[in-house]
């Protein structure tokens, strides 16, 4: 049999990479609760409907990215491709509707089938926040604000800026979307054959285009800006007003959109030169149809997700791995004491380790190669006298400590 690798799209995450994972989530999970953020953890499957009705039945993602299938009941399933829907049906499950706002961080795997590329892969990982039930701007700006100090903690945000813009409301978006047809219909046949379609069905979603020649006609194509109602315009301007209260920099750029209906007023990117065409590390808007979607009352709500792989990559460093307190015993009985010592480190919150084989020699070779930053060399004649040589291996020091101040004198 050929050696076993992970299926294509997928990597193990192992030892530094794994640290950094591992930082840019629990770094986000703390400066989400200190805005009062609740983590909350939903299925990494789900009945397809909560994608298919929600992330609309002619974009990429369902029609050629969901990891979808029959389970042995018949019952058709997907492997989530995004969490917000999961939030949103979790909401709805839970009975949670009457009990408003919902302030919602979370943290795990998606899955897309997509062309693997630098850090995005078909199982990928993601942050996110969402903030349910209230409709006025300030959680708008509130919700950016949570992701632009996660940046800031992980010391990143010097890298990255914030892009923002607005949809308006339905009837800005109305307005807006005619402006649009007219426009690329005088255009129609410039048009790449995708957009095209999107023409006669989703005309916003050309302004995502990557084609070339669809691009120049982006560039030519009006903004929403004139098509405002006065009260969009209200709501996007107290927007900029309470993320400058907040302390949030951001640019606006009139081409950022969402392609679905549910979405309203603001759309806002993170975005980097750092990783090449794959710049934007955190996306989100307000989506105030999205819980009506899946079953429950009109519910107000604005969020945003983050790669987890391209945050990583932009830390400036790994954190360093834990350094131990690698335990080496000398003979049976201290082989035995050595056991009730290991654990008494381990429960006041010390790393401890021990070799389980070797002399003196071969268990020094091991505490020096997994970094240790201290050996509790314990002996007969040590144990007799209720002491033990530690040495610390980055100064080459050794002392002789009591058993029972060795907590305090590891600390």
């Amino acid at each position: 049999m050929d050696a076993l690798q992970p299926v294509r799209g997928t990597k193990d995450i192992l030892g530094e990479e794994m640290r950094r994972h591992g930082h840019v989530i629990g770094t986000a999970r703390a400066v989400a609760a200190t805005y009062g953020f609740d983590e909350w953890t939903t299925p990494i499957f789900e009945d397809t409907r909560v994608f298919a009705r929600t992330l609309g039945d002619t974009s990429d993602v369902v029609t050629k990215e969901m990891y979808t299938f029959t389970d042995r009941g018949g019952d058709s399933v997907t492997l989530r491709p995004e969490n917000t829907a999961g939030i949103c049906r979790a909401l709805v499950s839970n009975g949670l509707t009457q009990s408003l706002p919902q302030k919602v961080f979370y943290a795990g795997p998606m899955f897309r089938y997509e062309r693997p590329q630098k850090g995005r892969y078909r199982q990928f990982h993601q942050i996110g926040a969402e903030l349910i039930g209230a409709p006025e701007p300030l959680a708008d700006a509130e919700v950016i604000a949570v992701g632009w100090d996660i940046l800031g903690a992980l010391g990143i945000a010097d890298d990255v800026v914030l892009e923002l813009n607005t949809l308006g409301d339905a009837e800005s978006r109305a307005a807006y979307r005619a402006a649009l047809v007219a426009h690329f219909m005088a255009h129609r046949d410039a048009l790449s054959e995708e957009s095209r379609d999107r023409l006669e069905r989703n005309p916003l979603r050309i302004l995502d285009s990557k084609d070339a020649e669809d691009r120049a006609l982006v560039g030519e194509a009006p903004t929403i800006a004139p098509y405002l109602t006065e009260a969009a315009a209200a709501f996007y301007a107290s927007v900029k007003d309470n993320l400058g209260r907040l302390g949030v920099p951001f640019r606006e750029n009139p081409r950022i959109v969402r392609g679905l209906d549910y979405y309203s007023h603001t759309a806002f990117e993170f975005v980097t030169m750092r990783l090449g065409a794959q710049g934007t590390v955190m996306a989100g808007g307000r989506y105030d149809g999205l819980v009506a979607e899946m079953g429950g009352p009109q519910t107000p709500a604005v969020g945003w997700a983050a790669g987890v792989e391209r945050l990583a990559m932009l830390l400036a460093e790994a954190p360093a791995a834990p350094a131990s307190v690698a335990i080496i015993p000398l003979g049976e009985a201290a082989e035995a004491a050595s056991l009730g010592i290991m654990q008494s480190l381990r429960h006041a919150g010390i790393r401890a380790e021990t070799a389980y084989r070797g002399n003196l020699k071969r268990r020094m070779e091991r505490a020096n190669k997994i970094g240790a930053r201290a050996a509790v060399i314990l002996g007969e004649a040590e144990l007799a006298r209720g002491v033990a040589a530690v040495k610390d291996l980055a100064a080459g020091t050794q002392a002789e400590v009591a058993l029972g101040d060795l907590v305090q004198h590891l600390r």
